[in-house]
């Protein structure tokens, strides 16, 4: 059962870092520090966006629209906080105590 927490708590992270970046490239992408119409630019910016759209899509069906506001991510990072807590909180059900 260890191994079971510790991929868990592998994935979270994996998850947590990707969004970081996904998150940052599109403020460099706004602020117009990456152009899109740079190939290797535009291969990244596709595959972050492609790995973390079905984590953003049921969230955003259910958020109100914002306009220009997609507060997706932040309900993410808040939900893989919760989910990393409760896992630690319960790591001795995973470590069999």
């Amino acid at each position: 059962m260890t191994t079971l927490f510790q991929a868990l708590m592998l994935i979270l992270d994996v998850i947590w870092f990707i969004m970081i970046a996904h998150i940052i490239m599109s403020w460099l992408i706004n602020f117009q520090v990456l152009n899109l119409r740079q190939p290797l630019v535009a291969q990244v910016w596709d595959g972050l966006s492609r790995l973390l759209e079905p984590l953003y899509r049921p969230i955003r069906n259910i958020l109100p629209d914002l306009g220009g506001l997609d507060l997706a991510p932040l309900v993410v990072f808040i939900g893989i906080i919760i989910l990393q807590r409760a896992l630690a909180n319960n790591a001795g059900f995973f470590m069999g105590f």
